[in-house]
């Protein structure tokens, strides 16, 4: 198949662009003719190029772009595209300006996050020219369908993968990222990644300071502070819980893995726009007992006391107790742990993803060609 995969975004510090090159560098593996388009950036091209897929930039500058358009038209045309793949919604609305009047094989939309569909955005879901949008979690379909008045079948849930090859515990060094970042041997390291408020990460620091008196091995880290600004966020709310010394303000990483198997447990204390978590995904992949708030899809994914631990979102003595717990009762933790690897193999991985989006396209063509033949 010719396959597009459209999206604004360029940078691999969102979940989005790493759920959509996963697409299509899995995709090209498999033998299929593979275009990224995204805004211009040097670093996606080069990682696009090394894969075999086609990298085409286009500045995609507003949902308006009519350059943009045009270009991304004769993009289609002359590359014949067979299957196009939308993630976010400047790429959507310029994708369906650009086929306004071509055929199309396959129109596929990706949505990501919880937030209802609402009057602005609706009909880009509705119109006929959509064949099937692809949610990351049944939460989510939930949502759109419900909000959208779309029918069901046109929504179909394909949950994003994780690459559990790579994201093996048997591949890195346990002590690595604690040597790196000066944190004690002994301390029980508990990471989130994240730092925007909705992700819960002063809940975390709010346990903690309940946690401290008892537990002073207890140790934070907060990954992904995109600037220095985040940090010093992440420091002073810190220091206003009186527990600066046990949390660690962390850089945006790159190498998640190597992080991960530092960790004693991996949280997400988000409350709001989640579908599932990737980074509680890729925990768990990596063989680490995690919390997480029920936020989005995130039940579907710990879905069971035997994989993890699921709470309430802003439940501060929910969080805390299960830190507790997963402090002071090391051998759950380590069967959680166990289960949490097998679970995210069986269900959640990157190849059964891949299979999944596969034979999704091959099934909107197949249906498309059949209705042309019996015409």
């Amino acid at each position: 198949m010719r396959i597009f995969q459209i999206l604004e975004f360029n940078q691999f510090n969102t979940g989005s662009v790493h759920q959509m090159f996963q697409a299509a560098t899995g995709l090209r593996e498999r033998g299929h003719e593979v275009t990224i388009v995204s805004r211009p950036d040097a670093v996606l091209q080069a990682r696009a190029e090394e894969s075999g897929v086609v990298f085409a930039g286009i500045r995609m500058r507003n949902q308006f772009d009519l350059s943009s358009i045009v270009m991304l038209r004769k993009l289609l045309r002359a590359r014949r595209a067979e299957v196009i793949h939308v993630h976010k919604g400047v790429a959507h609305a310029l994708a369906l300006a650009a086929t306004w009047g071509l055929p199309v094989g396959a129109f596929v939309v990706n949505r990501g996050v919880s937030f209802p569909l609402d009057f602005w955005n609706r009909g880009k879901y509705r119109t006929r020219r959509v064949d099937r949008i692809v949610t990351v979690c049944q939460q989510i379909k939930d949502v759109i369908v419900s909000s959208g008045k779309l029918p069901g079948e046109k929504v179909q849930v394909v949950y994003a993968g994780t690459d559990v090859a790579l994201f093996d515990p048997e591949r890195w060094d346990a002590r690595a990222f604690r040597r790196e970042k000066n944190i004690a041997g002994d301390a029980f390291l508990a990471a989130q990644v994240g730092v925007r408020d909705w992700k819960g990460w002063k809940e975390l620091i709010d346990s903690a300071a309940d946690l401290a008196p008892t537990h002073p091995r207890l140790h934070v880290a907060l990954v992904g502070c995109r600037n220095e600004g985040e940090k010093s966020a992440v420091a002073a709310y810190a220091r206003e819980r009186g527990i600066a010394e046990r949390v660690t303000p962390v850089e945006y990483r790159t190498d998640m893995p190597n992080v991960f198997a530092s960790c004693d447990a991996v949280v997400d204390a988000s409350w709001a726009g989640t579908g599932i978590t990737g980074t509680i995904r890729e925990a768990m992949s990596m063989q680490k007992p995690v919390i997480a708030t029920n936020a989005g899809g995130n039940g579907e994914l710990v879905s069971s006391p035997s994989v993890g631990w699921l709470i309430e979102m802003k439940n501060r003595a929910a969080l805390t107790a299960s830190l507790r717990e997963a402090m002071d009762d090391p051998s759950r933790a380590e069967a959680v742990a166990r289960n949490a690897r097998a679970h995210v193999v069986n269900g959640f991985s990157k190849e059964l993803r891949i299979t999944r989006l596969e034979s999704l396209y091959r099934s909107i063509l197949a249906a498309k060609r059949g209705s042309l033949g019996g015409e």
